[in-house]
């Protein structure tokens, strides 16, 4: 049996990890085994980044949708409560958008949630 050399597969192999780590610094970005090294933690970080924006803005939308109930006379919580309530169609990120470019009609919704329950 004839024997098989997996040269062709090794070098794909790296270039692929090589090409993944371009724009890295130094030898990360020239010698597979630093860039092998350096792509796993990028890859990883990417990941975990990308669970954590969402929580993130998450987070900024309750604090502006917060920051808008305040300005009309009551908290987060209480808002939110009497509005999914009512039946709210419109997500966090809408009520935030709503609170930042039009302010009259987020006022008047929170009026119109006070005054429904």
């Amino acid at each position: 049996m004839a024997r098989v050399k997996s040269g062709t597969v090794t070098h794909k192999r790296h270039k692929r990890m090589l090409k993944l780590a371009k724009g890295f610094y130094g030898r990360r970005k020239s010698t597979y085994k630093n860039a092998a090294e350096s792509v796993e933690r990028a890859l990883a970080n990417a990941y975990r980044g990308r669970k954590n924006r969402k929580r993130d803005f998450r987070r900024l939308w309750i604090t502006r949708i917060s920051a808008a109930c305040k300005l009309n006379g009551t908290n987060y919580s209480n808002f939110m409560g009497l509005y999914l309530k009512s039946g709210g169609k419109l997500n966090r990120k809408m009520l935030s958008e709503l609170a930042i470019h039009d302010p009259e009609a987020f006022g008047s919704l929170v009026k119109g949630v006070q005054t429904l329950n």
